[in-house]
């Protein structure tokens, strides 16, 4: 095996999982709510370390004397949640590899030192624990215990507010990301924009909007969606939960009597008080012509990464992936999960599902195989229609987010495509799977994330003017970035894109690109 080539995490050996290094003046130090793609990336990364977690009321009781009023714990994450000062939100101890936690001193301000070698984190391997010096624990008195953290977007609600964050400190999730994430608050986000938009530039630059279906929230815009039901008979529409993801509680109808049942109480007078009423819910127009291969439905799981909203800068990573189902496409069996439904949550719970057949294209394969069939120049709209999406989405809540610097996103936006080669945007996920489903969807995650991280810079070794990191390209920053002229292109079947500074499905040549991006900014610093 060549030394550039990194071994999955889930074919590593115990010791090599755990083995560490120290690069810099300091270890990073980070937390982790998951136990998968994410903490191998973070665990495997050359001048970081894990503060193990610990129970907030064990820790509070260290430093009060009591528990903190309020404590629980989230049996979905296993996780302790912090106290009011925020200094003791944890995640959850690896019973594998539990070091003493280490750290400088409580409330510096100053940004981390450590010098991780970009090349070096992309090659795969663990540097050993010889040399190793633990730093002396530190006082648990404030929230100067991690430099960055991967924390669930429960954790954060609860202690954001009461959270004092360092200038050096990293943190997932933007307060309330939600305004994006959640599919009717998506939706009304969209349409506000979209009306001022069509108020200040005119109708035809709102046409710019028109790429989710017609959606309702339900119950509040029943009646309207009632009178839009009864001008469209016979169509398909489509319920989804407003706040859930991977596909739980959704389904297809025709008729309104096949949501009766969801409806049934909520729209005549409650004379008992304690009667649940329905979920919050959207109703969209089923796109019932989506773009076929093979006969199969899929939608695209594109990756943004957002590090500020202000000003608004936007990464974009080149790869991702095609989700398809698992049987072919069609509208006679419209209760067909597996027809319908892409996610791999889904899909791999079907009576023939076999993830080796290929239920996953890389978005490279996809362009190649688009470009063959259509042409390059019909590709480039499809692509430019993608970012036009991306973009007007963060757009819509770009006044709304509450921004901090402490504080990033990424999001897994989804996309349809229909026969006429339209993308529809479906969803956004604030927080896309990062549990991977086979070797090749590992070594797109690890990427992702490990380049996430070279983008975010802890270690302060870029200038801060990178145009592309490792996979993520950067597509706006307070403004549409172009690409540069030469050096940058996208050639599929001849033709080149040079405009936009976006190539989602190209060639990702990260490790090469790392390189020359640390090289070049190395010698920059020195000048």
């Amino acid at each position: 095996m060549s030394k550039t080539t990194r071994v999955p995490g889930y074919m590593q050996s115990k010791a090599s999982r755990n083995a560490r290094g120290i690069i810099g003046d300091r270890e990073i130090r980070f937390k982790c709510s998951l136990q998968n793609t994410i903490l191998d990336v973070l665990r495997g990364r050359p001048g970081w370390q894990e503060v193990p977690g610990q129970n907030s009321q064990q820790q509070n009781v260290q430093q009060n004397g009591r528990p903190a009023a309020g404590s629980q714990t989230s049996t979905q994450q296993q996780e302790g949640k912090g106290n009011k000062t925020g200094s003791t939100g944890t995640t959850p101890s690896n019973t594998q590899n539990s070091p003493a936690t280490t750290g400088g001193k409580t409330g510096t301000k100053s940004t981390v030192l450590s010098q991780t070698a970009g090349p070096q984190q992309q090659s795969g391997g663990v540097p050993n624990r010889i040399g190793y010096q633990p730093v002396p624990p530190i006082q648990r008195n404030s929230d100067g215990d991690w430099d960055f953290y991967w924390c669930d977007r429960e954790w954060l609600h609860q202690n954001y507010d009461t959270m004092f964050l360092h200038e050096h400190q990293k943190i997932l999730h933007f307060r309330n990301h939600y305004e994006l994430t959640r599919k009717n608050l998506m939706v009304k986000n969209l349409k506000r924009l979209k009306k001022q938009t069509e108020r200040e530039q005119g109708k035809a630059e709102g046409l710019s909007f028109d790429f989710h279906p017609t959606t309702y929230e339900l119950p509040s815009e029943y009646h309207i969606f009632v009178e839009e039901f009864k001008r469209n008979p016979g169509i398909t529409w489509i319920m989804k939960p407003a706040a859930k993801s991977q596909g739980k509680g959704i389904f297809l109808f025709r008729r309104l009597k096949d949501i009766t049942d969801w409806k049934k109480g909520e729209y005549q007078p409650l004379t008992d008080t304690t009667r649940e009423v329905p979920e919050t819910y959207v109703v969209q127009r089923y796109i019932e012509n989506p773009y076929l291969i093979g006969g199969r439905k899929f939608d695209i799981r594109i990756y943004v990464l957002v590090v500020s909203y202000n000003p608004l800068k936007v990464w974009l990573y080149r790869d991702g992936f095609a989700r398809f189902s698992n049987t072919r496409f069609s509208l006679d069996s419209i209760e067909d999960a597996y027809v319908h439904l892409t996610n791999v949550s889904v899909q791999k719970n079907a009576p023939d599902y076999d993830p080796e057949k290929g239920c996953k294209w890389s978005t490279l394969r996809l362009r190649h195989y688009l470009s063959a069939k259509h042409g390059a120049e019909a590709v480039k709209k499809v692509f430019k229609g993608i970012d036009n999406i991306i973009t007007k989405g963060l757009q819509s809540v770009q006044k709304i987010i509450i921004n901090d610097k402490h504080c990033f996103e990424m999001y897994g936006y989804d996309i349809l495509l229909d026969d006429d080669l339209k993308p529809w945007l479906i969803e956004i996920n604030a927080s896309p799977s990062l549990t991977a489903s086979g070797k090749e969807d590992y070594e797109l995650k690890f990427g992702l994330l490990n380049d996430l991280l070279n983008v975010l810079d802890l270690e302060n070794r870029l200038t801060g003017k990178e145009k592309r990191i490792g996979g993520w390209d950067l597509l706006w920053d307070d403004g549409p970035v172009l690409a540069d002229d030469g050096n940058m292109e996208c050639t599929t079947n001849g033709s080149s894109v040079t405009t936009a500074n976006s190539f989602l499905g190209c060639h990702n040549d990260r490790k090469r690109q790392l390189r020359e991006i640390y090289t070049s900014a190395q010698a920059i610093k020195k000048t």
